[in-house]
């Protein structure tokens, strides 16, 4: 791909983000195109080691452009089939819990191998220090603020320096260790800014929320130690673990990599004695909505999961042609996100031949409860494709139920419900509310979904 098109992919998923699109100064801009040409370079590497020539372009996210993605219900599902989550690759089925637990590790080395990349099992030790301290006021209630830093030992490749940020904001006046909800953090480029954001109903800002419910919070930024880009895979985690060399076609991807620091920071917190360490839920939007997602699946520590508009790559059917493609996620601008085996299904395979889907990935959550929500397709777009995040959770529903849990609860297995519909009778629940790429309309319905939970462990 040519350096201004890869540019301006790349400026497109900003704004996917959720960034208003602001002039760039030039200083950004340059660092920008090194990025990219850098990005490009390890993208191709990769291409050569998987012995791939060429792959199939994806469609564009412009709906006026000639090759825009498809936005047409009716050509949707051209697919024959969807991976059985209840079926071992042997074609023997699950019956019960036990063997669930044997096809649950089956579907972790498939997502493994096939997507998301395998995680090292050497990865160092953390080493977290409070840089600072300070009492504040959140929704005219008293909060204490401390920004903490987790510094990841080097000595395996001490060029290379990898840092956790994160900021933890608790009450101050609670009697009993409180829960917390952990928030993949965007950390905005000169020049670009969070835009008000159409909601079509009324919505306080998502931290006084958590704060007037009981709960703490923290805002966890993953690309302080995995950058978003296919020039970061030689530094970060990622780096370290490989000591500065070009990653393997299993190794593990960025989503992989954010989901490790999040695993991380609760191990801090099983260590915090003013934190309910088993009441760590774990949220995102986007890009961080997909490795919300894929959070819950590898770390069964997570009691719960908030995972705003995740599209291709986390909760969408990725077999629907429908809005984003897997030929968009393995582009130079999105590769970095998984293993490199996973480019391989927009060159030789196809999405079909993928032996796993995103229904699988959310029932890897089973049974803990899991809110899947996306915006108004007239605000947002249709690129994250609503309608396959909610078959997922429909069809990761039946592993809920062997489970003796309950799945998403719905009138029309099919049929989307209507806009603003709340799903919340099952511990799968869906929304669909009425504004755009954001996760701000929804976090009252979260909140009140998971304090059920909650509240319930408490009085146990």
């Amino acid at each position: 791909m040519k350096t201004n098109a890869l540019l301006a992919c790349f400026c497109c998923l900003l704004i996917s983000a959720g960034l208003a699109a602001q002039p760039l100064d030039s200083a950004w801009r340059n660092k920008m195109e090194i990025i990219q040409k850098t990005s490009a370079a390890d993208h191709q590497q990769m291409l050569s080691q998987l012995g791939i020539t060429g792959l199939r372009p994806g469609p564009s996210g412009d709906p006026k452009a000639p090759n825009a993605a498809n936005s047409d219900e009716s050509r949707a599902t051209a697919y024959d089939h969807l991976p059985d989550p209840l079926q071992f690759v042997n074609g023997a089925r699950v019956t019960n819990q036990h063997q669930w637990q044997s096809r649950r590790k089956e579907l972790i080395q498939l997502f493994d191998k096939e997507i998301y990349g395998v995680m090292p099992d050497n990865t160092p030790a953390v080493n977290w220090r409070i840089i600072k301290s300070t009492d504040s006021v959140i929704g005219g209630l008293p909060v204490i603020v401390q920004e903490i830093t987790g510094h990841v030992d080097n000595s395996r490749c001490p060029r290379i320096d990898v840092n956790i940020e994160m900021t933890l904001v608790l009450p101050q006046k609670s009697a009993h260790p409180v829960p917390v909800i952990i928030h993949y953090g965007f950390r905005l480029p000169p020049g670009m800014q969070f835009p008000e954001q159409p909601s079509g109903e009324p919505a306080l800002d998502w931290k006084e929320q958590c704060i007037r419910a009981g709960y703490g919070f923290i805002v966890l930024i993953p690309a302080s130690y995995q950058a978003d880009n296919g020039a970061g895979l030689r530094s970060g985690i990622i780096g370290l673990m490989n000591k500065g060399d070009y990653r393997k076609p299993g190794d593990w991807g960025t989503l992989r990599a954010w989901a490790w620091g999040a695993s991380r920071v609760l191990d801090y917190l099983e260590k915090y004695p003013a934190v309910a360490a088993d009441k760590v839920a774990i949220e995102g939007l986007s890009r961080y909505g997909k490795a919300a997602l894929v959070t819950m699946a590898y770390d069964r520590r997570f009691s719960a999961g908030f995972i705003g508009s995740s599209g291709a790559g986390g909760g969408k059917i990725l077999r629907r042609q429908f809005g984003e493609q897997v030929e968009n996620l393995c582009s130079a601008a999105e590769y970095h996100w998984f293993a490199g085996n996973f480019i391989r299904y927009a060159g030789p395979l196809t999405p079909a031949d993928l032996p796993v889907d995103a229904h699988e990935l959310v029932a890897l959550a089973a049974p803990r409860p899991i809110f899947i929500g996306v915006g108004n397709p007239a605000v947002e777009g249709n690129w994250i494709d609503a309608k396959g995040l909610y078959l997922a959770a429909v069809y990761a529903s039946p592993v809920y139920d062997i489970l003796h849990a309950r799945g998403l609860v719905t009138p029309s297995r099919e049929n989307l419900p209507p806009l603003g519909t709340l799903l919340d009778d099952g511990d799968i629940a869906f929304r669909q509310h009425f504004g755009g790429h954001t996760n701000l309309p929804n976090w009252s319905a979260f909140l009140v979904f998971v304090n059920k939970y909650w509240e319930k462990s408490k009085h146990q």
